[in-house]
């Protein structure tokens, strides 16, 4: 038996960062759009059942931006016009992809560049929760 309370200790100290599933970045019609990105929505929805049936720690890392772009990187400045701009806080863009939805007790981190350590208390979060093990799954997985 302590070969299984050892893997539920694994998953217990696990975190699925799911990451950037969001409209403008799934979109084709979008200016953010990542090819193939719609391809991954069903082993990101996997991912996040496997999570959630084990125990793992769930953390949602979206970027949500002002409507002004003030928060963004300075090449992205000028997709925003002060009252539209991709994931604008609020804004249907910045919405996850259908079929991907938090529940209770699950973890938001707003990130407004790349990483989603940079700036953000991700770090502090998944220290609280006992964490050792990440799994990072989205269409921005590899800029960390």
């Amino acid at each position: 038996m302590a070969g299984a309370d050892e893997n539920q200790a694994k998953w217990k100290s696990t975190a699925l960062l799911v990451v950037d599933m969001q409209n403008d970045f799934l979109s084709p019609e979008c200016c953010l759009f990542v090819a193939g990105g719609p391809r991954v929505i069903p082993a990101v929805q996997k991912a996040v059942d496997i999570a959630r049936e084990k125990g793992a720690f769930v953390v949602w890392v979206v970027r949500e931006h002002h409507e002004t772009g003030r928060d963004v990187e300075y090449f992205r400045k000028h997709l925003y016009d002060g009252t539209s701009g991709p994931t604008m806080r609020g804004a249907v863009g910045a919405a996850l992809v259908d079929g991907l939805v938090p529940i209770p007790g699950e973890h938001k981190i707003v990130k407004s560049r790349f990483s989603a350590f940079f700036a953000t208390n991700l770090d502090l979060v998944l220290r609280r929760e006992g964490i050792q093990h990440v799994v990072v799954a989205g269409v921005f997985r590899k800029i960390y």
